[in-house]
C-alpha cells in the first residue's frame, strides 16, 4: 500500500470518527461507514448519531423509548442492537417496532418490554395493538354523540309502534263494523 493511500485512509477514518457522540466509541468499517458502540453507557436517550453510522450498538443501557424518525437520517444503518434495555412498550415504541419490522424483523424478539404491566416481559414482536395501548388510531369523533343516536332510535321505534297500532285499529274497526 502506498503512503498516499495510507494517508487517505487515516484522514478518512479521523474525519468519520470525529462526529462520534461523546458517550460512545466509534470505529471506521472496511465497508465504509461507522461502527458506533454505545453499549452499556447508561444512556437514557439516543445521542446525536453521525449520518455515516452503519452498525449501532445500544444494548445494555437505560433506554425506554425511541423518538419517531430517530433512524431516518441513517440510510447506511445495517445493524442495530437495542437489546437489554428497560423498554416502555406503548405508543412511544411504535416507531422502533416499525423500523425493525422493515429492516431487521428477526431482532424484534430481542426487544423485551419492562413496562407497562400488560406488556412486561413480552418481546416486542408478540405485542398486540391493545398491549401497545391506544395510539390514537381511532375513527374521527362523529358530530353526533351516542346520546343523539339513542334518541333517534327511540323516535323511530315510537313511529313504528304508532303505525302498527294504527294498522291494528283500522283492521279491528273493519272487522267489527
Amino acid at each position: 500500500m502506498s503512503a498516499w493511500t495510507l494517508l487517505f485512509l487515516l484522514c478518512t477514518t479521523a474525519a468519520a470518527t470525529q462526529d462520534c457522540p461523546a458517550p460512545c466509541s466509534c470505529q471506521s468499517l472496511e465497508t465504509m461507514g461507522l461502527l458506533v458502540d454505545c453499549e452499556g453507557r447508561g444512556l437514557t436517550a439516543l445521542p446525536a448519531l453521525p449520518s455515516s453510522t452503519r452498525h449501532l450498538l445500544l444494548a445494555n443501557n437505560s433506554l425506554r423509548s425511541v423518538p419517531a424518525g430517530a433512524f431516518d437520517h441513517l440510510p447506511q444503518l445495517w445493524i442495530l442492537d437495542v437489546s437489554q434495555n428497560p423498554w416502555h412498550c406503548d405508543c412511544g415504541l411504535t416507531y422502533l417496532r416499525l423500523w425493525l419490522e422493515d429492516h431487521m424483523p428477526g431482532s424484534l424478539a430481542d426487544v423485551l418490554c419492562a413496562s407497562p404491566a400488560r406488556a412486561a416481559h413480552l418481546p416486542l414482536n408478540q405485542l398486540t395493538g391493545y398491549q401497545l395501548g391506544n395510539c390514537g388510531w381511532q375513527l374521527q369523533a362523529s358530530w353526533a354523540g351516542p346520546g343523539l343516536w339513542w334518541d333517534v332510535a327511540m323516535v323511530a321505534v315510537a313511529i313504528v309502534g304508532v303505525a302498527l297500532l294504527a294498522g291494528l285499529l283500522c283492521t279491528a274497526t273493519e272487522f267489527l263494523g
